[in-house]
């Protein structure tokens, strides 16, 4: 577990399957429903080429994790993740026993099937629950109920050695006293990491038009805040603190893959509509892959990738970046990184303010925190220090 402790941003690759089951409303992922059986030895092929290609831009690197988003993973085959961790491994160096993630939906959920995917070598499972209350689960679109749920948090501790499953809250009419049994509930169910997402409302989803035809509404931002607040007492008293805004781990249990995001590590996104960021030349470059899985697969055919769109950003856009990401996490930002991005120190008057209005706090002389109270006006507070 040291290596999930220490605070090197770390070299990720992200696998995208963009195939789902069915749309849940309230999702703005790049994710497709297809009526008839996905050619899925097609695109694990795509995903090999791209995967090789990708390698050729990188050079050789040291992967400390790898991660199977979506879209629903879990309606792979073990064979086609089998190819696909097997090609990365054969780009990359792949030290024995880094986290290996895949997420899966509950209704897609068989024993067979996650043992297939332990045997090609996932490690760790992220589970889609979101509720653990059957009509929150059909208001949200989800193809399982609540026992269904708990039976593929059970099998998945069964077989995988970490287990984290994600829950939204701040749903329309969430008490906090619902929230807090559901969540005291679900902490009974979690191994060592749990996922918490407040619900929002995402332009172009199906949820956007309804909320704005004012069919339902959520809670207001005072309520908002006062659910996170209780969100971070209850996971904290019971030993699954915060280590970033959304995410709550026991020591050692973090996310690999999420903490190079957000400690700006470098990554390769791998598959339709999947985002990169690697250093490449001395410069860090941005990969963004062809949306629809379909036309992903033809431009990998005729070029080896599917990356349509993309950018090198210059030393200030990675210091806002870094900025924005690292004040997600708890344990902050190393300062003097920040200026090897950005050239200059943060501004002494609105560290000063800042800290003065309780919304960041120093740690030692060397890193910079947002504070609870920061947390939750998080953009405000980096749009103020990059200026």
């Amino acid at each position: 577990m040291t290596m999930l402790l220490d605070r090197s941003p770390g070299f990720g690759v992200y696998i995208h399957w963009p195939f789902c089951a069915a749309k849940c409303p309230y999702c703005d992922f790049n994710s497709h429903v297809r009526h008839q059986p996905v050619d899925q030895e097609r695109f694990a092929r795509a995903f090999e080429t791209e995967l090789a290609t990708m390698r050729d831009r990188t050079g050789p690197r040291e992967v400390t994790s790898i991660f199977l988003g979506g879209g629903t993973p879990s309606l792979m085959k073990p064979q086609t993740v089998a190819t696909v961790l097997d090609a990365v491994a054969k780009n990359w160096t792949v030290p024995a026993g880094i986290e290996v993630t895949l997420e899966a939906n509950p209704s897609s959920v068989e024993a067979e099937r996650f043992r297939g995917y332990r045997a090609a070598g996932v490690n760790r499972v992220s589970l889609g629950v979101q509720a653990l209350n059957d009509k929150d689960l059909r208001f949200l679109g989800r193809l399982h109920n609540v026992d269904e749920a708990l039976h593929a948090i059970g099998l998945a501790r069964e077989i995988f050695p970490r287990l984290s499953f994600d829950l939204i809250y701040a749903r329309p009419g969430q008490t906090p006293e619902a929230w807090q049994a559901e969540l005291e509930r679900a902490i009974g169910h979690a191994a060592d990491h749990l996922s918490l997402y407040q619900l929002t409302i995402e332009e172009g989803t199906p949820f956007h038009a309804l909320h704005a035809a004012r069919k339902f509404a959520i809670p207001d931002n005072d309520h908002a805040a006062d659910l996170y607040a209780l969100t971070q007492e209850i996971t904290a008293a019971h030993g699954l603190p915060a280590y970033e805004i959304s995410n709550h781990a026991r020591s050692g249990a973090e996310s690999r893959h999420n903490l190079t995001y957000w400690r700006y590590g470098e990554y390769v996104g791998v598959g339709p509509g999947a985002h990169g960021r690697f250093v490449e030349n001395g410069r860090r470059v941005v990969t963004i892959a062809e949306k629809m899985p379909e036309t992903w697969a033809n431009l990998v055919d005729a070029k080896g990738h599917g990356i349509t769109g993309g950018e090198t950003l210059t030393r200030s856009e990675e210091a806002d970046e870094f900025l924005l990401m690292g004040l997600r996490l708890a344990e902050g930002i190393d300062l003097s990184r920040y200026e090897a991005f950005s050239g200059r120190g943060l501004s002494t008057a609105r560290l000063s303010v800042l800290q003065g209005e309780g919304l960041v706090a120093p740690i030692g002389n060397a890193r910079l925190r947002a504070t609870p109270a920061g947390m939750i006006v998080l953009d405000a507070v980096v749009a103020d220090l990059a200026r």
